[in-house]
């Protein structure tokens, strides 16, 4: 069912071939895996998603895709994926990767200063504050990115994985009742 919502509004394998932009990268786009929603395609999807979501900066979706095709994986769950993060969500996220950081480096002495306070009005002032706020936090925070993006993907892996195998469940012992029902 879900599937075939998502369907609804996926383009087909063959008018994203034949797009003109797309028609440049030759076959490195043509694989089924890249577009089609089967259980390894998406999981993968989702995880790649997640791993890049946590990168800096508006590379999040240039990561993702040249982390899915390779993988062939879903690309556009992949990019979808990686809309976890926002304006709202990296603050808290920084700051888990900073603590999970600090503990495997066995820094506990120091205390991260505040991070800016959020503006509507100077959202320009905001983001520099923001990307120097990110850059004092050091050592720490750059492995706390690296294991929550390991922890994330390996989560959300083991979640779609998990989550399709239940529905397939379900679905299959539907149809069998049905057609013991029928007859």
């Amino acid at each position: 069912m879900v599937r075939k919502f998502i369907r609804r509004y996926l383009p087909s394998h063959e008018s994203v071939r034949d797009h003109r932009l797309i028609r440049r990268f030759g076959a490195l786009l043509h694989h089924p895996n890249l577009w089609h929603l089967n259980r390894r395609s998406v999981s993968g999807g989702v995880a790649v998603g997640l791993f890049a979501g946590l990168i800096p900066g508006p590379f999040q979706m240039l990561a993702a895709a040249l982390l899915a095709i390779p993988l062939r994986v879903n690309l556009p769950v992949a990019l979808a994926t990686t809309l976890y993060t926002n304006p709202f969500t990296i603050v808290p996220l920084y700051l888990v990767a900073y603590g999970i950081g600090r503990r495997v480096l066995g820094d506990g002495g120091n205390t991260p200063t505040p991070p800016p306070d959020f503006s509507f009005s100077e959202i320009g002032h905001w983001i520099t504050g923001l990307v120097d706020w990110t850059l004092t936090l050091g050592k720490p925070l750059a492995l706390g990115l690296v294991l929550l993006a390991l922890g994330l993907a390996i989560a959300g892996y083991i979640a779609v994985r998990v989550a399709w195998r239940i529905y397939v469940t379900i679905a299959w012992r539907r149809r069998h009742a049905h057609a013991r029902a029928k007859r």
